[in-house]
């Protein structure tokens, strides 16, 4: 039989289990199990749910010449927004990188301005999104706010008239210097079109869709904030061969050096062109009838043009003659070919 002391401490030691609480991890321990640590970018072998959460990830082909075609951009705006704000004005790019559209819009910062333009000759839209900051620096710029106040930010209010005039006169502005940019490599126009200030009516394309987003900030002294244009993959396919180029006016799988030499190479070749007298459809038993002393009877005059051929292909007409005593034909026209390839 079993102690009843023993059943005590039996029963003592359950309750201290059941009683015992849960214990609360911390957000380190957290992100150590499922893989979020501060090294899983960089070079170090990724684990747990992030290589998961990285393969959701997109990789798309670099565009080297768009890259080039902000590098534009930066020059030209920095000296369209000195003339507007009267003011120093230092434009950067951040970053360009892709992604997919429908995370970039659960991620813009709240609030902002959403712009959203049409490139008219690619018949297909974009999107520039304006931070809080930058419109707030804008407007005390162009409303002739003194340098070295800090910004302004009032929250749970909508935007004013005044600052929707402001800011989308600089997205006015920045558009026009957007399409002066794209002008080396195709002529394209980038028209505004409306201003939302709720992601969900900017959608200009599916949440599943591939977009580049490029990345700009603007500084003015003490004040300034970031804008960033979308640019679906969609809007640029028209273009896509070109922004693929490294430098303007590259053509891909054709070497001008190489393409001089084979032209040079080709016009020093030498071709035999066949001088048809005359032809004669026959039955194939005519032909197996043919024997030793058979005669074929041509109805030609001498005046008849003849035929001249390179591979089987008619390329010109002609008359025959004599010269310095040898038969030579008299070039007369020249055969289409088009004409010449149906022949054949």
């Amino acid at each position: 039989m079993t102690d009843p002391g023993e059943l005590e401490e039996d029963a003592g030691w359950g309750d201290a289990v059941e009683a015992e609480p849960a214990r609360v991890l911390s957000q380190t321990e957290i992100d150590d199990l499922m893989g979020f640590d501060d090294v899983a970018d960089s070079s170090e072998q990724q684990s747990g749910l992030r290589r998961v959460v990285s393969a959701g990830l997109i990789s798309y082909e670099r565009l080297p010449m768009l890259e080039i075609v902000f590098d534009r951009l930066v020059r030209i705006l920095s000296t369209s927004l000195r003339h507007l704000t009267s003011d120093n004005v230092e434009v950067s790019i951040d970053k360009i990188t892709s992604l997919r559209f429908g995370d970039y819009m659960n991620s813009i910062p709240l609030p902002a301005m959403l712009s959203v333009f049409k490139a008219e000759q690619w018949d297909n839209f974009g999107l520039m999104v304006i931070d809080a900051p930058m419109i707030y620096s804008v407007v005390d710029v162009l409303l002739g706010g003194r340098k070295g106040t800090s910004q302004m930010r009032i929250e749970g209010r909508p935007y004013t008239t005044i600052e929707r005039t402001l800011v989308e006169k600089m997205a006015v502005q920045i558009l026009a210097d957007l399409s002066t940019s794209f002008d080396p490599v195709c002529q394209v126009t980038f028209k505004f079109e409306r201003t939302e200030v709720n992601p969900r009516f900017a959608a200009i394309s599916r949440g599943s869709n591939a977009a580049i987003l490029i990345k700009l900030r603007l500084e003015m002294d003490e004040r300034g904030g970031c804008f960033e244009i979308v640019l679906p993959y969609a809007t640029l396919e028209p273009i896509r061969e070109l922004l693929l180029q490294q430098f303007m006016g590259e053509r891909f799988g054709r070497d001008n050096i190489w393409e001089t030499h084979l032209g040079e190479e080709l016009r020093e070749t030498t071709v035999e062109l066949e001088a048809v007298l005359g032809e004669q459809s026959m039955n194939l038993s005519e032909v197996l009838g043919l024997k030793v002393g058979s005669q074929l009877v041509f109805r030609l005059s001498s005046d008849d043009p003849v035929e001249l051929r390179c591979g089987g292909v008619p390329l010109f007409l002609g008359k025959t003659g004599n010269r310095r005593n040898r038969i030579a034909i008299q070039i007369e026209d020249k055969l289409s070919t088009n004409r010449g390839m149906a022949t054949a």
